[in-house]
């Protein structure tokens, strides 16, 4: 889900020199990866002014000296170097090699030079690692992929890393999670810049939806993040997930940790970039959408096997988690997966209510009928009316959809 920082630190400054807002740099470096480098490159580089789309001035810039070797051996060559950056009123770093090296200081100077001229910077997926290490996250929400939010959050403690947004906004300075969310950010900028129908235009040509909703709490596991494995915290956080079944809180970590709750709450957020309460919520809502998927427990029965203290706790996390209500998420989830018995009696009934497109009548032939079905069958707790009604909620346009899944436009 997309974050607008209503009381960004600092409001866009006026762009100073020769530098033009509607100018675009993207700064690349050897080793990063070639989805993430094109995605700016594609957005903003490529002239789309038939079809509505405000053009920018794209320029390509060497973070240092090239060829630039990226994925499967590519290399490239930038047309400028670093000295270009000056006329760009918005500088993108869609990627970074390597999470835990520092970058070329001359590409930190002129990041910082830009800022303070007033661009704006944009830091896509491990981009943000470039940002952070010039400063120009210190005291800011920020965001990346939800694989490397630790170690972000654990090399730049000043960062307010938060692993469940797609992108942030925080005036100036944005920033992105992964590979499809620097897709988001991209359209968000130029939504920024030029209105809704330019950004709606260009995602009808990109082929994407112009807004996703959602976060990235439903693409997050359960591994942990590779600084923690010898860190003492880490038996702590793998007992807790061996007994997610438990009812336990935080209080109840800390003192097996040995410490007192505050100290507790501080190194769990230094090591995983995340509060140990919001830790522990999205792992039991993750159990819950394993179970939801692989099992016939009822929702009742799944909320006690995941350390909800009620199905009422897990209905609210779930939702605000994933989009949808457990129930809804099961129905949707074996829509998709057909399994025979009462599952093709649900997808029977929607095909009978559901007008199909094509046929005079706006409705399937009455042979597809499965017959009558009996009342408390039809209407009961569980029964095929709360399954389709299921159903049908889980595909509302706008709502959050499955992992995997984009959410209607």
């Amino acid at each position: 889900m997309s974050q607008d920082s209503a009381t960004a630190t600092e409001a866009a400054r006026k762009l100073t020199g020769r530098r033009r807002r509607e100018v675009v740099a993207v700064l690349l470096f050897s080793g990063g990866p070639i989805f993430e480098s094109s995605i700016p490159l594609s957005v903003f580089g490529i002239d789309r002014q038939d079809a509505g789309v405000p053009r920018y001035r794209l320029l390509v810039c060497g973070g240092e000296e090239g060829p630039l070797r990226t994925t499967g051996g590519l290399e490239l060559s930038a047309p400028y170097g670093l000295e270009a950056i000056s006329r760009a009123g918005t500088v993108v770093v869609p990627a970074w090699r390597s999470i835990t090296s520092p970058p070329p200081a001359e590409a930190l100077d002129a990041l910082r030079r830009a800022h303070e001229e007033g661009a704006r910077i944009v830091g896509l997926c491990t981009g943000a690692f470039v940002l952070a290490a010039a400063g120009l996250l210190d005291g800011r929400p920020a965001t990346t992929h939800w694989m490397y939010a630790p170690t972000l959050a654990k090399r730049y403690p000043s960062v307010h890393v938060d692993p469940r947004e797609l992108f942030v906004d925080d005036g100036d300075v944005l920033t992105s999670a992964g590979t499809a969310a620097g897709i988001d950010l991209c359209l968000h900028i130029v939504r920024t810049d030029h209105g809704t129908e330019a950004a709606g235009a260009l995602a009808r040509r990109l082929v994407v939806p112009p807004r996703r909703s959602g976060g990235q709490e439903r693409y997050l596991d359960r591994s942990l993040p590779e600084e923690i494995g010898s860190d003492p915290l880490a038996e702590v956080v793998a007992w807790a997930l061996e007994h997610l079944h438990e009812q336990f809180d935080v209080e109840t970590l800390a003192a097996r940790a040995y410490m007192s709750r505050r100290t507790f709450d501080r190194r769990f957020r230094s090591l995983t970039g995340s509060a140990p309460l919001q830790w522990l919520i999205t792992q039991r809502v993750l159990q819950a959408q394993r179970l939801l998927e692989t099992s016939d427990y009822s929702v009742d029965e799944v909320a006690g096997r995941c350390g909800f203290r009620s199905p009422v706790a897990l209905r609210g996390h779930f939702r605000r988690q994933l989009g949808s209500s457990p129930a809804a998420y099961r129905a949707a989830y074996r829509a998709r997966r057909p399994q025979g018995g009462v599952l093709e009696s649900v997808t029977a009934a929607i095909d009978t209510s559901v007008p199909l497109q094509g046929t005079a009548s706006g409705r399937r032939p009455a042979a597809a009928s499965p017959g009558p079905v009996p009342v408390a069958a039809a209407t009961g707790p569980g029964g095929v009316a709360e399954r389709v009604g299921a159903v049908s909620e889980a595909y509302v346009p706008g709502r959050p959809a499955l992992p995997g899944q984009r959410s209607a436009p």
